[in-house]
């Protein structure tokens, strides 16, 4: 009689810790989902906010189109990517030709002074902490997730049940790290 017992007790042990196991990484891939959404919309807002910059450069810079059609093909590439990996690349590539039209817009001091350029390089600028800021949530999350399902006995369940890690959202290249440059007038750093 006390070993049944001891048998159901044991048998109980593990079903509950197997829900609280699952439960535990449901919520971190609930998170993972959450910081992701939030680096998709800042890119969305990034995105957003680009066909105002060419429109303002393009009325100063009309011999610049190479560069403007770049940055509008990068918007593109932005907009369609799909998960972390993808869209670390397209923002690479948008954040490298946001620096050539700001390069482009430093020849022209006239839009330099423009208030409507100096409004969309201030947006930019605030987008772009936010962004970093959704990346670093979504990249803690997914370092939660991922921890939780390579451990012991988390392993065990996740597997099984078919939690996979999330990516992180990398920049390619380090040198994609640096924020466009965004110069409210005066000497460039």
């Amino acid at each position: 009689m006390i070993v049944e017992w001891v048998v159901i007790a044991v048998v109980a042990a593990v079903v509950l810790a197997a829900i609280l196991i699952y439960n535990r990484l449901v919520r971190l891939r609930n998170y993972v989902r959450e910081g992701w959404s939030g680096i998709d919309v800042q890119l969305k807002l990034r995105a957003d906010l680009v066909p105002n910059l060419v429109a303002a450069v393009k009325g100063y810079a009309a011999h610049e189109r190479g560069v403007l059609d770049e940055v509008t093909a990068q918007r593109g590439a932005v907009l369609a990517a799909k998960d972390a990996g993808t869209a670390a690349s397209a923002n690479a590539g948008l954040t490298g030709a946001l620096g050539k039209l700001f390069a482009v817009a430093e020849a022209y001091p006239q839009l330099k002074a423009d208030a409507n350029f100096r409004e969309l390089q201030e947006q930019l600028a605030k987008i772009e902490n936010d962004l970093q800021a959704a990346r670093r949530y979504y990249n803690g999350t997914a370092r939660d997730l991922n921890s939780a399902i390579q451990t012991f006995p988390d392993v065990l369940i996740a597997g099984p049940l078919g939690f996979k890690e999330a990516p992180f959202f990398a920049l390619d290249d380090p040198a994609d790290a640096a924020v466009p440059a965004v110069s409210f007038g005066g000497a460039v750093p």
